[in-house]
């Protein structure tokens, strides 16, 4: 029987919830759980589909309402996928587990504000959690891990592309605004050596109020702090000795503290850090830090402008691309992953105007296709100085899906479709291969699911 054409749909949407809800909701005991399915020797108990429900509205979605026949589809599904990926001997460590492990629980910590929170909500310690979830989140992975090999060989012709947009009705097709290609170089100046001494001084003078009661950690964070993500928490956070997004040096100098100890002043990238070890677990801890960005004055501002008017006349001159600049002279964290262009969200180099900072879009509107600006001073996100170069690589005229100027996004859109295709066509073929069980009750309420079900034998 055909599988549902939004199979992977489902199973995008639902896969992060299949990790046991019970894991991460609240506390709720069930008076008698049962067995809601089987496939090969896995159960699905009701438990985990009423936990996830109750997940998902904790999370503030909207829950559909056919949610438990969807989450009891996507479950069996997952656990044909798990099951083969056992088979095929597929590789999933111990390490990758682990990582995951941590990774939901700061998102979960990160949710409800603290891992105090987190486990009073769940009723357990951090460590029962990963423990309960542990062979959830190794099912997971192999189901994630088999759909990838499903997958992984997929690949779309330009005649399955021009067929696929082919087959979109006319007054389906989506109407893009302007999209503009815009790559920039970028450089942060530093602060003279005398503002950094000064910096410095002033950070001694906070650590001696604080170690002599004159004032708190936090009250002085609150006061001084320019980390506006962390200022009006006292400068707390926590965090864990693996995360790779943290500066090393803030990590190496907090990891080094005693509970209640406060470093000297430390240089990260962002600037001077106080840090106090509040507490600290194993590989977690929870600080607080005061951040202090010495000032950049004219002088060093006008360096850095001379520099990359120096550059900008190399490219101009064709001495060098602008790629090739990019990668020598930018600054820019983000462009050492991405490359020099700005993306979007999900990490497309076409963007629209409401995506720019307002003074990138009053420098566009006055440049043309492959124009690149004079060097000009901006602020970031994080309110730091730089200065940089903004190239206008490409800018499209508000328009209808077409070959001519969408090939790229069709060509994605088409090998999607494909992919699920593929994915549907596996999951058709070996359901029925495998030994699947569903309570009376449960396909009673979603017909459904009668067609995976093996044929009838005493539960």
């Amino acid at each position: 029987m055909k599988l549902m054409q939004n199979a992977k749909r489902i199973f995008i949407a639902f896969m992060a919830l299949l990790i046991g809800a019970s894991t991460f909701a609240q506390p709720k005991k069930v008076a008698v759980d049962k067995i809601a399915g089987i496939v090969g020797d896995q159960i699905i108990l009701q438990s985990d589909i009423t936990n996830s429900i109750a997940d998902i509205a904790r999370q503030g979605q909207k829950i559909p309402s056919n949610a438990e026949c969807l989450i009891m589809q996507q479950a069996l599904i997952s656990k044909v996928l798990m099951l083969q990926a056992q088979k095929d001997s597929l590789p999933v460590t111990d390490e990758e587990v682990e990582a995951d492990l941590d990774q939901r629980i700061r998102h979960y910590i990160n949710q409800v504000g603290s891992q105090v929170e987190l486990e009073r909500m769940a009723g357990k310690t951090v460590y029962q959690i990963k423990d309960e979830a542990r062979e959830s989140v190794r099912e997971q992975k192999l189901a994630q891990a088999m759909q990838q090999k499903i997958v992984q060989n997929v690949r779309i012709t330009p005649v399955e592309v021009k067929a696929f947009f082919d087959k979109i009705p006319k007054d389906s097709l989506p109407y893009y605004e302007t999209e503009l290609e815009i790559c920039q170089i970028i450089l942060y100046p530093k602060a003279s050596r005398a503002m950094e001494q000064y910096i410095y001084g002033e950070m001694m003078n906070y650590k001696k109020q604080i170690e002599s009661g004159i004032t708190s950690f936090a009250n002085l964070a609150k006061q001084v702090s320019e980390d506006p993500g962390s200022k009006d928490r006292g400068g707390q956070y926590q965090i864990n000795r693996n995360e790779k997004t943290w500066d090393p040096v803030f990590m190496s100098t907090a990891f080094r503290l005693k509970d209640g100890e406060i470093s000297n002043p430390v240089k990260s990238k962002f600037g001077y850090h106080l840090i106090q070890m509040v507490k600290r677990t194993g590989d977690d801890a929870i600080v607080r830090h005061i951040l202090r960005i010495p000032p950049v004055t004219e002088d060093e501002i006008d360096q850095a402008m001379h520099k990359l008017d120096t550059v900008r006349s190399q490219i101009i001159a064709g001495k060098i691309e602008f790629n090739q600049a990019a990668s020598k002279y930018s600054e820019d964290e983000a462009a050492k992953f991405s490359g020099p262009c700005i993306t979007d969200q999900n990490g497309s180099t076409y963007v629209t105007i409401d995506q720019l900072d307002k003074d990138m879009v009053v420098m566009l509107d006055k440049m043309k296709v492959g124009d690149i600006s004079q060097p000009t001073a901006f602020n970031n996100d994080r309110d730091q100085k730089g200065v940089r170069l903004v190239y206008l690589k490409s800018r499209s005229a508000p328009h209808r899906m077409n070959m001519q100027d969408d090939y790229s996004k069709i060509a994605q859109f088409a090998l999607e479709a494909k992919k699920t295709k593929t994915l549907d066509d596996w999951i058709e073929t070996h359901m029925p291969t495998y030994y699947i069980m569903i309570d009376d009750n449960m396909e009673q309420d979603c017909p459904t699911l009668a067609q995976y079900a093996s044929p009838k034998k005493a539960f």
